[in-house]
Protein backbone atom coordinates (compact mmCIF):
# COMPACT_ATOMS: atom_id res chain seq x y z
CA UNK A 1 0.00 0.00 0.00
CA UNK A 2 1.34 3.42 -0.96
CA UNK A 3 2.06 5.89 1.84
CA UNK A 4 1.65 8.88 -0.46
CA UNK A 5 -0.15 11.61 1.44
CA UNK A 6 0.46 9.94 4.80
CA UNK A 7 0.92 12.66 7.41
CA UNK A 8 0.69 15.47 4.85
CA UNK A 9 -1.31 17.78 7.13
CA UNK A 10 1.29 17.49 9.86
CA UNK A 11 4.09 17.82 7.31
CA UNK A 12 2.71 21.24 6.44
CA UNK A 13 2.38 22.27 10.09
CA UNK A 14 5.90 21.20 10.97
CA UNK A 15 7.39 22.78 7.84
CA UNK A 16 5.59 26.07 8.56
CA UNK A 17 7.12 26.25 12.03
CA UNK A 18 3.77 26.38 13.78
CA UNK A 19 4.71 23.55 16.11
CA UNK A 20 7.67 23.60 18.55
CA UNK A 21 10.81 22.04 17.15
CA UNK A 22 12.00 20.93 20.58
CA UNK A 23 9.00 20.44 22.90
CA UNK A 24 9.75 19.37 26.45
CA UNK A 25 8.81 15.87 27.60
CA UNK A 26 6.18 15.50 30.29
CA UNK A 27 7.43 16.22 33.81
CA UNK A 28 5.59 13.08 34.96
CA UNK A 29 7.59 10.93 32.55
CA UNK A 30 10.84 12.62 33.58
CA UNK A 31 10.07 12.20 37.28
CA UNK A 32 9.39 8.46 37.02
CA UNK A 33 12.15 7.53 34.55
CA UNK A 34 14.58 6.47 37.33
CA UNK A 35 12.09 3.70 38.21
CA UNK A 36 11.69 2.45 34.63
CA UNK A 37 13.97 -0.29 33.23
CA UNK A 38 16.63 0.65 30.70
CA UNK A 39 16.47 -0.85 27.23
CA UNK A 40 14.39 -0.15 24.15
CA UNK A 41 11.61 2.44 23.96
CA UNK A 42 8.90 3.20 21.44
CA UNK A 43 7.52 6.73 21.02
CA UNK A 44 4.14 6.53 19.26
CA UNK A 45 3.08 9.59 17.24
CA UNK A 46 6.50 11.02 18.02
CA UNK A 47 5.98 14.38 16.33
CA UNK A 48 9.23 16.34 16.50
CA UNK A 49 10.65 14.14 19.26
CA UNK A 50 9.11 15.32 22.53
CA UNK A 51 9.80 11.94 24.13
CA UNK A 52 12.06 10.22 21.60
CA UNK A 53 14.97 12.65 21.77
CA UNK A 54 14.75 12.94 25.56
CA UNK A 55 14.77 9.16 26.03
CA UNK A 56 17.65 8.63 23.60
CA UNK A 57 19.59 11.29 25.47
CA UNK A 58 19.35 9.36 28.74
CA UNK A 59 20.38 6.02 27.27
CA UNK A 60 17.38 4.33 25.66
CA UNK A 61 17.44 2.87 22.15
CA UNK A 62 14.35 4.53 20.68
CA UNK A 63 12.00 3.73 17.83
CA UNK A 64 10.19 6.95 16.87
CA UNK A 65 6.94 6.26 14.99
CA UNK A 66 5.05 8.97 13.15
CA UNK A 67 3.09 9.57 9.95
CA UNK A 68 4.91 12.85 9.22
CA UNK A 69 8.15 12.77 7.26
CA UNK A 70 8.83 16.37 8.36
CA UNK A 71 8.46 15.44 12.02
CA UNK A 72 10.75 12.42 11.65
CA UNK A 73 13.33 14.54 9.82
CA UNK A 74 13.30 16.99 12.73
CA UNK A 75 13.83 14.11 15.18
CA UNK A 76 16.86 12.94 13.21
CA UNK A 77 18.25 16.49 13.08
CA UNK A 78 17.80 16.98 16.82
CA UNK A 79 19.37 13.60 17.58
CA UNK A 80 22.35 14.42 15.36
CA UNK A 81 22.81 17.78 17.09
CA UNK A 82 23.01 15.94 20.43
CA UNK A 83 25.30 13.18 19.10
CA UNK A 84 22.69 10.48 19.80
CA UNK A 85 21.65 9.70 16.22
CA UNK A 86 22.69 6.05 16.61
CA UNK A 87 20.17 5.66 19.44
CA UNK A 88 17.13 6.72 17.36
CA UNK A 89 15.40 4.74 14.62
CA UNK A 90 12.58 6.57 12.83
CA UNK A 91 9.56 4.67 11.49
CA UNK A 92 7.32 6.36 8.93
CA UNK A 93 3.91 4.79 9.49
CA UNK A 94 0.33 5.40 10.55
CA UNK A 95 0.06 4.84 14.29
CA UNK A 96 -3.55 3.66 13.93
CA UNK A 97 -2.62 0.68 11.74
CA UNK A 98 1.08 -0.03 12.30
CA UNK A 99 1.64 -3.64 13.39
CA UNK A 100 3.41 -3.47 16.72
CA UNK A 101 5.82 -6.25 17.71
CA UNK A 102 5.11 -8.44 20.71
CA UNK A 103 7.07 -8.13 23.98
CA UNK A 104 9.64 -5.78 22.45
CA UNK A 105 9.84 -2.62 24.58
CA UNK A 106 10.76 -1.72 28.13
CA UNK A 107 8.97 1.61 27.70
CA UNK A 108 6.30 2.92 25.34
CA UNK A 109 5.25 6.57 25.30
CA UNK A 110 2.40 8.32 23.52
CA UNK A 111 1.84 12.05 24.01
CA UNK A 112 -1.13 14.07 22.74
CA UNK A 113 -2.34 11.45 20.29
CA UNK A 114 -5.87 10.18 20.87
CA UNK A 115 -5.99 6.42 20.22
CA UNK A 116 -7.65 4.43 23.00
CA UNK A 117 -8.39 1.52 20.68
CA UNK A 118 -4.69 0.64 20.44
CA UNK A 119 -4.20 0.03 24.15
CA UNK A 120 -4.26 -3.76 23.90
CA UNK A 121 -1.62 -3.64 21.16
CA UNK A 122 0.53 -1.22 23.15
CA UNK A 123 0.30 -3.44 26.22
CA UNK A 124 1.24 -6.53 24.22
CA UNK A 125 4.28 -4.71 22.80
CA UNK A 126 5.71 -4.27 26.30
CA UNK A 127 8.08 -6.82 27.80
CA UNK A 128 6.86 -8.24 31.14
CA UNK A 129 7.53 -5.47 33.63
CA UNK A 130 7.62 -2.84 30.86
CA UNK A 131 6.05 0.60 31.32
CA UNK A 132 3.46 2.54 29.31
CA UNK A 133 3.20 6.33 29.57
CA UNK A 134 0.29 8.10 27.86
CA UNK A 135 -0.82 11.72 28.09
CA UNK A 136 -3.47 13.56 26.16
CA UNK A 137 -5.76 16.53 25.99
CA UNK A 138 -8.77 16.36 28.28
CA UNK A 139 -12.30 17.67 27.84
CA UNK A 140 -13.01 20.46 30.29
CA UNK A 141 -15.84 22.80 31.22
CA UNK A 142 -13.24 25.57 31.56
CA UNK A 143 -11.61 27.27 28.56
CA UNK A 144 -8.52 25.28 27.48
CA UNK A 145 -7.23 26.89 24.28
CA UNK A 146 -4.21 24.58 24.02
CA UNK A 147 -5.13 21.48 22.05
CA UNK A 148 -7.77 20.38 19.55
CA UNK A 149 -10.99 22.35 19.18
CA UNK A 150 -12.99 19.16 18.62
CA UNK A 151 -13.72 17.16 21.79
CA UNK A 152 -13.61 13.95 19.76
CA UNK A 153 -9.83 14.28 19.96
CA UNK A 154 -9.80 14.76 23.73
CA UNK A 155 -10.19 12.21 26.52
CA UNK A 156 -13.33 12.28 28.60
CA UNK A 157 -13.01 12.08 32.37
CA UNK A 158 -11.40 8.75 33.38
CA UNK A 159 -11.31 7.47 29.76
CA UNK A 160 -7.55 7.06 29.91
CA UNK A 161 -7.66 5.48 33.35
CA UNK A 162 -10.20 2.88 32.24
CA UNK A 163 -8.13 2.07 29.17
CA UNK A 164 -5.12 1.31 31.37
CA UNK A 165 -6.83 -1.01 33.84
CA UNK A 166 -5.45 -4.11 32.12
CA UNK A 167 -2.06 -3.00 33.43
CA UNK A 168 -0.88 -2.00 36.91
CA UNK A 169 -1.61 1.72 37.16
CA UNK A 170 1.22 3.50 38.99
CA UNK A 171 0.28 7.13 38.35
CA UNK A 172 -2.84 8.82 37.05
CA UNK A 173 -3.96 12.42 37.09
CA UNK A 174 -6.27 14.84 35.34
CA UNK A 175 -5.11 18.43 35.69
CA UNK A 176 -5.24 21.90 34.20
CA UNK A 177 -1.99 23.81 33.77
CA UNK A 178 -1.30 27.44 32.93
CA UNK A 179 1.11 27.77 30.00
CA UNK A 180 2.82 30.66 28.16
CA UNK A 181 0.61 33.11 26.28
CA UNK A 182 -2.45 32.04 28.30
CA UNK A 183 -2.58 28.67 26.49
CA UNK A 184 -4.20 26.80 29.38
CA UNK A 185 -4.19 23.03 28.88
CA UNK A 186 -6.25 20.27 30.48
CA UNK A 187 -4.35 16.98 30.46
CA UNK A 188 -4.83 13.36 31.51
CA UNK A 189 -1.63 11.39 32.26
CA UNK A 190 -1.18 7.69 32.88
CA UNK A 191 1.86 5.61 33.84
CA UNK A 192 1.23 1.87 34.02
CA UNK A 193 3.27 -1.33 34.08
CA UNK A 194 2.77 -4.70 32.42
CA UNK A 195 2.54 -6.71 35.61
CA UNK A 196 -0.13 -8.50 37.59
CA UNK A 197 -0.92 -9.97 40.97
CA UNK A 198 -2.23 -8.67 44.30
CA UNK A 199 1.27 -8.02 45.73
CA UNK A 200 3.70 -5.93 43.69
CA UNK A 201 6.50 -3.39 44.01
CA UNK A 202 5.79 0.30 43.45
CA UNK A 203 7.98 3.28 42.61
CA UNK A 204 8.48 6.06 45.11
CA UNK A 205 6.16 8.95 44.25
CA UNK A 206 8.19 11.94 43.03
CA UNK A 207 7.90 15.33 44.72
CA UNK A 208 4.84 17.32 43.69
CA UNK A 209 7.06 20.03 42.20
CA UNK A 210 8.58 17.46 39.82
CA UNK A 211 5.14 16.29 38.67
CA UNK A 212 3.71 19.74 38.07
CA UNK A 213 6.58 21.45 36.24
CA UNK A 214 5.29 23.12 33.07
CA UNK A 215 6.13 21.48 29.75
CA UNK A 216 5.86 23.17 26.38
Amino acid sequence: MSDEGLGSDWDERFAAGGYPRDPEPSPVLCAYVPSIPDGRALDVAAGTGRNAVYLAGIGYDVDALDASREGLATIRERATERDIADAVTTIHADATTYELPTARYELITMSFYHSLDRFSDLSAALVPGGYLFVEGHLRSTDPTPSGPSDDRHRFGSNDLLRAGLGLTVLHYDETTAERPDDRRRATARLLARRSSGPTQSYPVRPNESELTATDE
